[in-house]
C-alpha cells in the first residue's frame, strides 16, 4: 500500500476542512457542538497541514491534477517549497486561532454559530488552495473563495450598518485586486492561451510586458496585503470583524497576498529588472510609515492593531524591493539575506499578530469595551492575557528575544551591507531607506508600550472593569500556543532559516542555511560573525539570570520595614484613574511632530458648553484625497448613464438602429 504524498494530504486537509464546516449546518444553533467539536478538530487538521508543510520543505516539487473544474480546464495543483512555507504559516497559526475560537465563540454574535462555522472552514481551505493552486484558474477560484468567505466573517455582526459598510469596502477593494491579479496572468500567458503557472513560466515576455505584469500584481496583491493607497478597508473590516477573524486575515490572509507577489515576481517571470526593486521599496516605506503613525494615535485597540498590521506589510514590501534590486544586479548573497527576512517576517507577524489581535477579542469579551479610554488596568484581572500579551508586544516592537527582533534585525543587516551598488542612485538612496525602516521601528515601539499601558497598566479607569474574568480554559490555550510559536522562532531562528532556505534557494538559486550550519544552531551570523552576530538563547538566559538574581537580591538584602504614606503628585494627592495619562494624551507629542501626515477634527472646551469636554479624531487624508473625489465622479457619470435609460421603446430602438449603422460602417472593407 502506498503512503500518500504531502500534497495528496493537503488536499485531503482541505476537503476535511470543508467537510467540518458543512457539518456545522447539521446543527447550526447548537453552539456547544460546534464550538466544543468542530473548531478543535479544525485545529488538529490545522497542526496536520503545518507538521505535512515542514516535513516537505526541501524535497522535490509534487503536483496533482484535479478534475473538477470546467470541461478542458481542470485544477492544477502542485506543492514546491514556496507554498510549503507558507502553507506551514496558515497550519500552525490557524491551530491556535481555532482552539481560541471554541472557547470565544458564543450566543448572540448575529450570524448562526453553524453558518460561521462552514464560513471559517470555506476560509481555512480556500487558503490552503490558493497556496496550491498551479493555474491561474484554480488561483482566481480560491482566491475568489477567500474574499467571498471572508466578507461574510467580516460581517458576521451583520445588525449594526457600520460593520455592513466595513465589509462592504472590504469586498469592493478585494474585487478590483482581483481585476488587478487577473489582467497579469492574461498578461503573462502571451497570447498563447496557456493558463498553467508551467505555461506562463515557459513565456519569454519583453521587458514591457514583463513590467506590466509585475505593476499589475503589485496592485492586485497590494490591496489584499493592505499596501498604500489601496490600505483603506483595513483598519475598517478588522475592527468590524470578531477577533479570530481579524487574527485570521491579519496574520494569515494578508501573507497570501505576499505568497502571490513572490510568486510572480520570482518565479513566474524569470529577470528582474531593478526598478521594480524601487518601486516596491518605495510603496513600502510609504506603507510602513502610514501604518506606524496612524497606529500611534488611535483610541480603538483593535484599528491600533489594524494599522500595525500595515506598518508590518510594508516593512515586508521592503524587504521585497531590497531583494529585487539586489537580485537585478546579481548580488545574490545579499538578496538571499533580503528574502530570508520576508520570510521569517511573514512567519513571525502572523504569530505574535495573531495573539494580540486574540488578546483584545478575551478583553472585549471581558470588559465589553474597545476604546482605550475605558480601560486600564487588566493585569489584576486578567493576568494570563495580559501577561501573554506582553509576549505579543515585545515581538511587535522589535525587542529580543522574541521573533519580531529577529526579521528586522536581518532586514537592517540586508541595508547595512548593501553599498556597492552599481547604480550611483541607489548607494544614496538606500541609507535613507535603512534610516526610514529605524524611525518605523522605533514608533512601532512607542505604539505598543501605549496599548499595553492603556489597557493592562496603571488603575482601572471604569468602575465596570472590576468584574472583568480572566480568559477561559480554551482562549488560553490558543494564546499559549501562539505565545510559543512567537518564543521558539525567536530563540531559534538559525534552525527557523534552515528551513525556510529551501524557499529562498527556489526562488533565487542561493541561500543562507551552509553559512548557519557552520557557525551552529545557537548563533545567528548571516554574512559572518565578524561582521555581526545575534546569539538568541544566551541573550534569553542573560536575562533571566538578570531578573532571577534582582528578585534574589530584593528579597536577601531589603531590610523588610515598611513605611505607607498617601501617594504624592507634584503636591497633591493622587487624584485616582482620571490623573493617568490618556490614550489622547500618550499620542499628542506624535500629533504635533507628524501634524501633516493626519487629519485632524478637534473640539475644544468653550465657555458655553454645559458639559465642557475635549476630542480629537485622526481620520486618513487618502479618504478625502482619493476615495471621496473617486465616489463623486463615479456618481456623476451613474447620473449621465441613467438619462439613456428614459423608459421609451422608441428610444431603445432607436439605440439598436444607431449601434447597426455604426457596426456597419467599421466592417465595411
Amino acid at each position: 500500500m502506498t503512503s500518500l504524498l504531502p500534497i495528496d494530504t493537503l488536499l485531503t486537509a482541505a476537503c476535511t476542512w470543508l467537510a467540518i464546516g458543512l457539518l456545522g449546518l447539521v446543527a447550526p444553533r447548537n453552539t456547544r457542538f460546534i464550538s466544543k467539536t468542530l473548531f478543535p478538530l479544525g485545529a488538529l487538521v490545522g497542526v496536520l497541514v503545518g507538521l505535512v508543510a515542514l516535513g516537505s520543505l526541501g524535497g522535490p516539487a509534487q503536483t496533482a491534477v484535479l478534475v473538477i473544474g470546467l470541461p478542458d480546464l481542470p485544477f492544477h495543483m502542485r506543492l514546491d517549497n514556496l507554498s510549503a512555507v507558507f502553507a506551514l504559516l496558515l497550519g500552525f497559526v490557524s491551530a491556535g486561532i481555532s482552539i481560541f475560537a471554541a472557547g470565544y465563540f458564543r450566543k448572540g454574535e448575529g450570524t448562526a454559530p453553524g453558518v460561521l462555522c462552514l464560513e471559517y472552514h470555506v476560509f481555512l481551505a480556500s487558503m490552503l488552495l490558493v497556496l496550491l493552486a498551479d493555474d491561474a484558474y484554480a488561483f482566481m477560484v480560491a482566491w475568489e473563495t477567500m474574499a467571498l468567505s471572508s466578507f461574510f466573517l467580516v460581517t458576521t455582526d451583520h445588525r449594526h450598518e457600520e460593520i455592513r459598510r466595513a465589509g462592504f469596502l472590504y469586498l469592493l477593494i478585494a474585487h478590483i485586486g482581483a481585476i488587478a491579479i487577473l489582467l497579469s496572468f492574461a498578461v503573462m500567458t502571451g497570447g498563447a492561451g496557456d493558463y498553467s503557472f508551467a505555461g506562463m513560466r515557459s513565456q519569454g515576455l519583453s521587458p514591457f510586458w514583463a513590467s506590466a505584469a509585475y505593476l499589475l500584481a503589485l496592485a492586485g496583491f497590494g490591496a489584499k496585503a493592505g499596501l498604500v493607497p489601496l490600505h483603506v478597508w483595513l483598519p475598517e473590516a478588522h475592527p468590524a470583524a470578531p477577533s479570530p477573524v481579524s487574527a485570521m486575515m491579519s496574520g494569515v490572509m494578508l501573507k497570501t497576498a505576499i505568497y502571490g507577489l513572490l510568486r510572480v515576481s520570482f518565479d513566474l517571470l524569470h529577470e528582474t529588472i531593478w526598478w521594480w526593486g524601487v518601486v516596491a521599496l518605495a510603496v513600502g516605506l510609504v506603507t510602513a510609515l502610514f501604518g506606524v503613525l496612524y497606529s500611534t494615535v488611535q483610541n480603538d485597540m483593535k484599528r491600533l492593531l489594524a494599522y500595525s498590521s500595515i506598518e508590518n506589510i510594508g516593512l515586508i514590501a521592503v524587504g521585497i524591493g531590497l531583494t529585487q534590486i539586489f537580485h537585478a544586479y546579481r548580488m545574490e548573497a545579499l538578496a538571499a539575506l533580503a528574502m530570508t527576512a520576508v520570510l521569517y517576517h511573514c512567519l513571525a507577524h502572523a504569530g505574535f499578530k495573531s495573539l494580540l489581535f486574540l488578546c483584545t477579542g478575551s478583553v472585549l469579551h471581558a470588559t465589553r469595551e474597545r476604546s482605550l479610554g475605558k480601560l486600564g488596568g487588566l493585569i489584576h484581572r486578567m493576568p494570563w492575557v495580559a501577561w501573554l500579551a506582553l509576549a505579543g508586544v515585545i515581538a511587535s516592537a522589535g525587542l529580543p528575544p522574541l521573533s519580531g527582533f529577529v526579521s528586522e534585525w536581518l532586514l537592517l543587516q540586508s541595508f547595512l551591507f548593501s553599498p556597492g551598488l552599481p547604480h550611483p542612485w541607489l548607494n544614496m538612496v538606500v541609507p535613507v531607506a535603512a534610516a526610514l525602516v529605524a524611525l518605523v521601528a522605533a514608533l512601532a515601539g512607542f505604539a505598543m508600550v501605549k496599548f499595553y499601558g492603556i489597557i493592562f497598566l496603571g488603575q482601572m479607569r471604569e468602575p465596570g472593569l472590576k468584574d472583568a474574568k480572566d480568559a477561559g480554559p480554551w482562549e488560553k490555550s490558543g494564546l499559549v500556543w501562539l505565545a510559543l510559536i512567537t518564543l521558539l522562532l525567536g530563540i531559534l531562528p538559525s534552525t527557523v532559516i534552515s528551513r525556510i532556505d529551501a524557499a529562498t534557494r527556489q526562488l533565487l538559486g542561493t541561500g543562507l542555511a551552509d553559512k548557519l550550519e557552520q557557525q551552529g544552531w545557537w548563533m545567528l551570523a548571516p554574512i559572518s560573525p565578524e561582521r555581526a552576530s545575534y546569539e538568541p538563547v544566551i541573550f534569553l538566559v542573560t536575562i533571566a539570570v538578570a531578573l532571577l538574581l534582582g528578585r534574589w537580591l530584593v528579597r536577601h538584602l531589603y531590610h523588610g520595614r515598611v513605611r505607607r504614606t498617601t501617594a504624592w503628585d507634584c503636591g497633591y494627592y493622587f487624584q485616582g484613574p482620571r490623573a493617568q495619562d490618556t490614550a489622547e494624551g500618550f499620542s499628542q507629542p506624535i500629533r504635533r511632530i507628524f501634524g501633516p501626515m493626519f487629519r485632524m477634527q478637534r473640539h475644544l472646551p468653550t465657555a458655553r458648553d454645559t458639559a465642557p469636554y475635549y476630542t480629537v479624531k485622526v481620520e486618513d487624508h487618502f479618504w478625502y484625497w482619493l476615495y471621496l473625489p473617486l465616489a463623486k465622479l463615479v456618481g456623476r457619470v451613474s447620473t449621465l448613464v441613467t438619462i439613456l435609460q428614459g423608459g421609451r421603446i422608441a428610444v431603445y430602438l432607436m439605440y439598436s438602429f444607431v449601434t447597426l449603422l455604426v457596426l456597419l460602417l467599421v466592417a465595411r472593407p
